[in-house]
């Protein structure tokens, strides 16, 4: 079965905005630090499920994001291939709150490596903060060690 997700880094200029998954039961990401975002709902766009994830996860309103990417993760969960939309958020309003899901944080971002995370993260962050142009790109990992991985970069 196909999953569509987004996931959202949220960079006010000098650190990305991360969730460390703290909160809740049965996480696959548990301990992990991420972006924000989540699955997609019926007749939902990416864009729309950025913003709608962004407001509920942390109280921010987004002003200003960037498409960056999809990722594939085949067999990320049983039975199931995920696809998830990047995007990187620039500009914003509102103030932070508590997220059900896990602790916010802004995190400087020579910091962000140093968070435990899944392998591929460090990866496609790495392209956010090079601007590095539109991919598409895959990530097979088997339980949390990644084992394969492949990127196309459109527009370089």
């Amino acid at each position: 079965m196909v999953m569509l997700a987004t996931i959202c880094y949220i960079d006010n200029g000098k650190e990305f905005l991360l969730l460390h998954r703290n909160k809740k039961p049965n996480d696959v990401h548990a301990g992990k630090w991420i972006g924000v975002g989540g699955k997609l709902e019926k007749g939902e766009t990416p864009e729309a499920c950025a913003r709608r994830e962004i407001l509920e996860e942390t109280g921010l309103t987004v002003e200003k994001m960037h498409f960056a990417g999809v990722i594939t993760f085949p067999e990320f969960t049983p039975g199931h291939d995920w696809y998830t939309y990047v995007f990187k958020v620039t500009e914003f309003s509102g103030e932070l709150k508590d997220c059900d899901e896990g602790t916010l944080e802004w995190v400087p971002y020579d910091q962000v490596w140093d968070k435990p995370t899944w392998e591929g993260d460090h990866t496609f962050v790495g392209w956010l903060l090079e601007n590095k142009p539109f991919f598409s790109a895959s990530f097979t990992y088997k339980g949390d060690k990644l084992v394969d991985e492949s990127v196309t970069f459109y527009g370089e």
